[in-house]
């Protein structure tokens, strides 16, 4: 019994492992980059801690209303909704779907990363966390909790059989007596 309860949850768990893995991984694979929702300008539609996949797209080819993904000054990268677009000056303005009013300054296209495609609600807390040290502590932990459960209905099931031989022996020379 111990024995299926343990494979059942390390099968749980490993399933669970595989299906975030393949979500982190193959967008990847297709081109897209994972962006984590860190602030709340983009809700109801991104909420914190979402994982926003984004896809280059040409400049050209963007709409107002869609949503894209750009860098702002350094790290910093901005995802917000494209209101305005200035083809002769090459930019776009945007604007947070929480916020009251536009972005300060236009966008210049070559500073666009690409359009937001789909996101997954708060996958973005795992994959800002995964790289911290409780993230790898916690995949750490996670790991030994798949290994004892691996091991542990072998460790009892020995004691188990180790406990019914030495009854047998017991019944054989109260028996023999």
């Amino acid at each position: 019994m111990l024995k299926k309860i343990c494979g059942f949850l390390s099968g749980i768990l490993l399933i669970v492992l595989a299906a975030l893995a393949g979500i982190l991984i193959i967008p990847k694979v297709m081109g897209y980059e994972e962006m984590a929702v860190l602030t709340g300008s983009m809700e109801p539609k991104y909420p914190v801690g979402s994982l926003i996949f984004v896809k280059e797209e040409n400049p050209e080819k963007l709409q107002v209303g869609d949503v894209i993904t750009y860098r702002l000054s350094g790290d910093t990268v901005v995802t917000h909704r494209v209101v305005e677009i200035n083809k002769d000056e090459q930019s776009v303005v945007t604007k947070g779907d929480a916020n009251e009013s536009n972005d300060g300054s236009p966008i210049p296209y070559n500073n666009i990363i690409g359009k937001a495609h789909f996101c997954v609600p708060y996958l973005g807390f795992i994959s800002m966390n995964i790289k911290t040290p409780k993230g790898i502590i916690g995949i750490c932990g996670l790991l030994v909790v798949i290994i004892l459960l691996t091991f542990i209905p072998e460790i009892f099931s020995n004691d188990e059989e180790e406990d019914g031989k030495e009854k047998a022996k017991k019944a054989k020379k109260s028996k023999g007596e």
